[in-house]
């Protein structure tokens, strides 16, 4: 080896490919590509900065491989800008093996030659075959569809005779001029308890079988003084201390007669409004604009019975219409308030609707079986606080608590299932009518079970003195249960679980097939 040879070079990757490009060139002319060296040339052996011309647009700058991509030209043609012969298409470059120091990535589109596919450019994105038609996902980020015009229409011809028979009722049994019952005036004073001791019922008895309670009135013809009152010590009697705020029942006598006042309540008003308003505060924390619209449904609610169901039945009106038309009213009002004017809230009502009217059927068909009178404690002090000139049927009363006690579960159950099938609708909007009705139903089972204990357990929790009482009494456990008290409440009980468990399969069905055909 001679010392002004050149120094050889071991082998690096990439030369076997020039190899290979120096063959085809040769093969099909031996004009080089753009970018490749002549053969027998080194880039070493050339002194001086100007033996490297300057890279051109299609050539590879010195010092690096030539790739592939490097030594094309554009629209398909060959070296030189020579067009590329079918010789070209029937001995098709071998795949270039890949180079990730820098690699430039392929483009994409359409193809250089034919059978030579582009390589695909960076930051575009490869084109994706849309999806078939029958592969939907509904995951209900919004809020679900309207109904059609024909859903719409069909639940409108529905509840338009419902609302207008309630508006009727209202109108028909709207209370009159109640007769006035047979009642000892009297007026409710305030006061609070400034004393307590140990009293004779019976002066100079000395048998202290009394409390003596000192009262300083607040109100009523003497306000600013005291009063002394006489409690007897009996299980049955309230136990005052001082600082307690009372009521008193003021006869209209001579005011300076503790004969004239009877100490009969504690006041509660201060501590019910505090409750009042931490219920309100967390409805409206929680709810937010929904829980305002419930509180003002649950007013009007009230506004319903005070005004309307009450003085209705004092005034003689039949107690079961009364109260089918007052909560028929009080459903339409709260729950298109409090849920908005929608096919789903029409679902609800509807369902609501139905329920009601089954309850009312069946109530009145069992209490007549079972011979209920209504004539417990409770209405006897009634009617006889009442007297005969306020008429009042002690059936009709059950009747009317019957279905009062179950509109606020009814109204839960309905609004429940009807938005639990529209949001199934949103989560898949490829179920049919029998799919939602089933998944409903699932839900609804669940719902009903619980639904049916609560109301059983209101009940119960309502009567449970009399539960206590009559647990005590002489008599078996059938004597007990066919007791009219108890009986009243059973019937009570069973007939509106009947209602609940009739409204889960009615509002799930019309849910299911508004869903179906949004």
């Amino acid at each position: 080896m001679h010392p002004d040879d050149p120094v050889p070079r071991p082998p690096r990757r990439g030369d076997h490919r020039e190899a290979g490009a120096a063959e085809r060139s040769g093969r099909h002319g031996s004009r080089p590509r753009h970018g490749e060296r002549p053969p027998g040339h080194d880039p070493r052996a050339v002194p001086g900065p100007a033996a490297a011309p300057p890279a051109g647009p299609h050539e590879t700058a010195p010092g690096r491989r030539g790739r592939p991509e490097d030594r094309r030209t554009p629209h398909g043609e060959g070296p030189a800008g020579r067009p590329r012969g079918p010789e070209h298409r029937e001995h098709p470059r071998p795949p270039a093996e890949p180079d990730h120091r820098g690699a430039r990535p392929p483009h994409d589109g359409a193809h250089d030659v034919a059978g030579a596919p582009r390589r695909r450019r960076a930051g575009t994105a490869r084109p994706t075959a849309p999806r078939s038609a029958g592969h939907g996902h509904g995951h209900g980020h919004g809020p679900p569809s309207p109904a059609g015009r024909r859903i719409r229409n069909l639940l409108v011809a529905l509840l338009v005779p419902c609302a207008l028979a309630t508006l009727a009722g209202t109108v028909l049994l709207w209370p009159g001029a109640a007769p006035e019952p047979d009642l000892p005036p009297t007026r409710q004073v305030h006061g609070t308890v400034s004393a307590v001791q140990v009293a004779d019922c019976s002066p100079g008895s000395g048998d202290g079988a009394c409390t003596g309670v000192t009262v300083g009135m607040s109100d009523g013809p003497r306000a600013g003084r005291e009063l002394v009152q006489l409690v007897p010590n009996e299980p049955a009697s309230p136990r005052f201390a001082v600082g307690d705020p009372v009521t008193m029942a003021w006869s209209g006598g001579n005011p300076d007669e503790a004969g004239s006042y009877q100490l009969n309540d504690f006041q509660r008003g201060p501590p019910l409004g505090w409750l009042a308003a931490v219920f309100a505060l967390a409805v409206v924390v929680l709810g937010g604009l929904r829980g305002l619209a419930a509180l003002v449904g649950l007013l009007l609610s009230f506004a319903v019975l005070l005004w309307f169901v009450l003085p209705s039945i004092l005034s003689g009106g039949p107690p079961l219409a009364v109260a089918v038309t007052g909560s028929c009213l009080i459903m339409f009002v709260v729950l298109y308030l409090t849920h908005g004017f929608s096919a789903r809230t029409s679902c609800a009502v509807l369902g609501t609707l139905a329920s009601l009217a089954l309850i009312g059927v069946l109530g009145q068909l069992f209490t007549t079986a079972t011979r209920l009178t209504g004539l417990d404690d409770t209405t006897a002090n009634l009617i006889g606080t009442l007297g005969p000139g306020v008429p009042i049927d002690p059936r009709g009363l059950v009747l009317a608590g019957l279905v009062i006690g179950a509109l606020g579960a009814l109204d839960d159950v309905t609004v429940t299932q009807s938005s639990a099938v529209w949001e199934l609708g949103a989560a898949n909007p490829d179920l049919g009518v029998r799919e939602l009705f089933a998944a409903g139903m699932r839900i609804g089972r669940d719902h009903v079970a619980s639904a049916v204990n609560t109301l059983v357990l209101a009940y119960a929790g309502a009567a449970l003195p009399l539960l206590l009482l009559f647990s005590v009494a002489a008599g078996g456990v059938a004597d007990v249960l066919t007791s009219q008290d108890v009986a009243t409440e059973i019937v009570r009980t069973l007939v509106g679980s009947i209602g609940l468990v009739a409204a889960v399969p009615v509002t799930t069905g019309l849910a299911a097939l508004v869903v179906a055909r949004r």
